[in-house]
């Protein structure tokens, strides 16, 4: 039987290319903003685009917070893509605004360090030593649109981040390109938008559930 997965209708994503883009691999897709659906799903997709505060509110608005970080805690897969997996983190700091994010990973989204902005296009990514996620695919270039994301890891010590796998990208400096902790995973580019190497990737993680 097929890995049930919800992408999480939050208000802000790239639903429908991420639910067409996992069926291809393999998985059974709903788009749904319902708590029990997203509580109950073998996998949990939350994407996003544009800010940080506002990806926050339409979380907030459909009581995901609560579900990712019980999801998260109880090893229950999530994966955060692009904005989705920048309010993983602590907090997001974008024109001015200081904005706390979901908490399950330590850090902050910042303004990258970089001359030209946003980061459009695809990029090389340095993947952690024995990712799930880069199986397979650890030498491709995958796509990626954003103008913030974390540019500082924590120590090693960090609770949540005892046995994570951080994959790093480089655009004027080096940034935090994906995370595997445990059951939660998440990704700054667009698997769904990185041709095979993204179906990959997705096929990947759905090899998970």
């Amino acid at each position: 039987m097929a890995p049930r997965v919800v992408v999480l209708d939050h208000g802000s994503g790239n639903l429908r290319s991420a639910e067409r883009a996992l069926s291809r691999v393999g998985a059974d897709v709903t788009v749904s903003a319902d708590p029990r659906a997203a509580r109950e799903a073998d996998g949990l997709v939350v994407p996003g685009v544009g800010a940080f505060a506002a990806c926050m509110q339409g979380l907030g608005r459909v009581g995901a917070v609560e579900i990712v970080c019980g999801r998260a805690s109880a090893g229950r897969p999530v994966l955060g893509i692009c904005v989705g997996m920048q309010v993983l983190f602590d907090a997001g700091l974008e024109h001015g605004v200081d904005t706390a994010g979901i908490g399950a990973l330590p850090g902050t989204v910042e303004r990258l360090d970089a001359p030209v902005l946003p980061h459009m296009g695809w990029n090389t990514v340095h993947s952690a030593h024995g990712s799930t996620l880069f199986a397979g695919v650890e030498h491709e270039r995958f796509y990626f649109v954003h103008s913030y994301g974390v540019r500082h890891w924590p120590a090693a010590a960090e609770p949540r981040t005892g046995s994570a796998r951080v994959s790093w990208a480089e655009h004027g400096a080096p940034f935090v390109a994906a995370v595997e902790v445990g059951a939660l995973a998440a990704t700054q580019f667009h698997p769904e938008k990185s041709g095979a190497a993204g179906a990959r990737m997705l096929a990947n993680w759905v090899g998970t559930l």
